[in-house]
């Protein structure tokens, strides 16, 4: 059974990348513990337009897990603190107790410039996809469904990695803002695949490459990324775009 509870909400302002920015508090009261947390934000925002008052500006869209907007650091980890495998969208107000102060910040990289308040700038990513994250080949007509045989751990591996939303919530937890998490998903999901042997070499050097001209960190193997990922996906993506990178770069 639901019950209500009461609350401090201090929420991050900043009307862009070369604001300072600032803290703004506020007391909520009554809030059922089955609302989502962007629901309790969307009550937040209507009590601050029904003052007068600019409402708080935050990234959202689907509120179902898939599309990957949601992009608020929540009690110092990205995306709160969710059921495996959640985004923001997904966190109720079961998750806090009754008198807690909740924190909202940013994500936090230099490489995703705040736009205002809680949305950032996370268009860096769609770059590094632009790079390489994809299969130009020509292929002809359809083949046959089973023209081209693929191993079943081969099949999964890759699902698993293109199930990678590209959140930022990696970069976000990370003390270095590295996108290597990200960057190995999306090359891991074509490696493993006989479709993206063809530009492997070109698609490891190039995404890479444009992950580091955006102004990423470098990946020190500190697994934060891992943690927080509401995909599950793994830092086994990063050793096989190291070895995809390696291979590349002695070929040249």
């Amino acid at each position: 059974m639901a019950k209500n509870i009461s609350f401090t909400i201090k929420y991050w302002k900043q009307n862009g990348p070369q604001d300072a920015g600032h803290f703004d508090s506020r007391e909520m009261h009554n809030i059922p513990d089955d609302t989502s947390f962007l629901e309790m934000l969307d009550i937040l925002n209507e009590e601050l337009i029904e003052e007068g008052k600019e409402p708080f500006v935050f990234d959202h869209d689907c509120r179902e897990g898939i599309c990957g907007m949601c992009s608020l650091y929540i009690n110092g980890t990205p995306h709160g603190k969710t059921e495996t495998g959640a985004t923001t969208c997904q966190l109720y107000m079961r998750r806090f107790n009754d008198g807690d102060v909740i924190t909202v910040e940013p994500w936090r990289s230099a490489a995703f410039p705040v736009i205002k308040d809680c949305m950032v700038d996370r268009s860096a990513f769609d770059k590094i996809q632009a790079a390489g994250g994809y299969i130009s080949v020509r292929t002809g007509a359809p083949q046959d469904a089973n023209a081209i045989l693929i191993p079943k751990q081969d099949a999964d591996e890759a699902m698993d990695c293109a199930t990678c939303i590209g959140c930022g919530a990696c970069v976000a937890a990370c003390k270095n803002g590295s996108a290597m998490l990200f960057v190995s998903s999306k090359v891991s999901q074509f490696a493993l695949l006989p479709q993206g042997r063809p530009e492997a070499a070109k698609r490891a050097k190039a995404m890479v490459a444009k992950m580091d001209e955006l102004g990423f960190g470098n990946c020190t193997n500190t697994r934060a990324c891992e943690a927080v990922c509401p995909k599950n996906e793994s830092i086994a993506n990063i050793a096989r775009l190291n070895r995809e990178f390696i291979k590349a770069k002695l070929a040249d």
